[in-house]
């Protein structure tokens, strides 16, 4: 793959793709038309597609669109991964997705519905936003923007902090939760000894007969 983006037939051209927070994203792109084998043996017509990263190592995607597609298209198709991979990290970083800590597989699909249900919620919730709250063109030129940015999935959850904020305890009352939570412990451990004495007194009386 590195000897053919060395070729020098090969025409690396600078795609703008979309507006970023960062700016704009552009990418110096190249296709050209290559033929595969598949594990058949047959021989395909392909498109091979070729990105330079920003650290200039070069990426490749192969398609079966046909020579006529707009190098700008395949651009943009490769591209879109990024969206997919946005959302699984924002589910991680603000959702909780990674912070399951369980063995059984059960105890992880219970979580992960539950994440999919907070992402469901704050997708609905972005949707809204836009429909109610459009884009205003003129703040953009004030800001010298290309685009404003949208309610992202850490702009949710802090507003869902602000509505519902953690209850705050007097010093009696944490007090009270220490006792309480100490007590219950106690009895959790009292229980054990119990059923343990019980056991104990089982294995004298066989040993007995």
């Amino acid at each position: 793959m590195r000897a053919i983006a060395q070729l020098p037939e090969i025409e690396f051209k600078t795609i703008d793709l979309r507006a970023c927070e960062r700016g704009r994203l552009c990418y110096d792109c190249a296709a050209i038309t290559v033929w595969t084998i598949t594990d058949e043996g047959r021989v395909r017509r392909e498109r091979l597609f070729m990105r330079r990263e920003p650290d200039n190592s070069i990426t490749y995607a192969l398609s079966n669109e046909p020579e006529t597609t707009p190098l700008s298209t395949l651009a943009q198709w490769r591209s879109e991964r990024y969206f997919i991979e946005r959302t699984f990290q924002d589910l991680k970083t603000e959702g909780g997705w990674d912070e399951l800590i369980a063995r059984k597989y059960r105890a992880w699909m219970h979580h992960t519905a539950i994440d999919a249900l907070a992402l469901w919620f704050v997708a609905q919730t972005k949707l809204n936003w836009a429909e109610k709250h459009p884009v205003d063109d003129q703040l953009a030129q004030e800001l010298q923007l290309d685009q404003l940015p949208a309610l992202s999935m850490a702009n949710v959850r802090l507003l869902l902090k602000a509505v519902m904020p953690l209850p705050q305890l007097s010093v009696e009352q944490a007090t009270d939760r220490v006792i309480e939570h100490l007590v219950n412990r106690s009895a959790s451990t009292r229980s054990r000894l119990k059923k343990q004495a019980k056991e104990r007194k089982k294995r004298k009386r066989k040993k007995r007969t």
